[in-house]
């Protein structure tokens, strides 16, 4: 279990390194976490841009307390993920279903499903900050 953590905080970390990546670049596994990058664009509005990402977790694996400089929208892909934002309880997430996690909201995700689980992260942040900050 503890090396599940460390890995991915390793992961948080690391993809904050490599949060600029352009659009349609290749797959990264970050420890556990494979991250793919789908798309990278400017918004009309001043200052932000829209970032998506497939985030895959295996079976136990999840991502430590982190926050984003925008807003979160989620769509599960497959599999059931638990979602825990501030002091809020537990939230459950199957596939098929969505959730909004507010700007900068404090946050961590965990595989509770049998097999992978995965996610369509759409991000809408301020341009030119990181798009992870990890423990926040």
């Amino acid at each position: 279990m503890k090396t599940h953590r460390i890995l991915a905080a390793a992961a948080i970390i690391a993809s904050i390194a490599l949060a600029p990546l352009a659009a349609h670049s290749e797959e990264i596994s970050l420890g556990d976490i494979k991250r793919t990058p789908l798309m990278k664009e400017d918004l009309s509005i001043p200052g932000r841009e829209v970032v998506q990402v497939r985030v895959d977790f295996p079976e136990g694996v999840f991502a430590v307390r982190h926050s984003h400089p925008g807003e979160e929208l989620v769509y599960v892909i497959e599999g059931v993920l638990e979602y825990q934002l501030d002091d809020r309880p537990p939230l459950t997430v199957k596939a098929g279903e969505v959730l909004l996690i507010p700007y900068g909201t404090p946050h961590a995700v965990k595989n509770v499903g049998k097999g992978n689980a995965a996610e369509l992260a759409t991000y809408i942040v301020e341009k030119g900050k990181p798009l992870l900050i990890p423990g926040k």
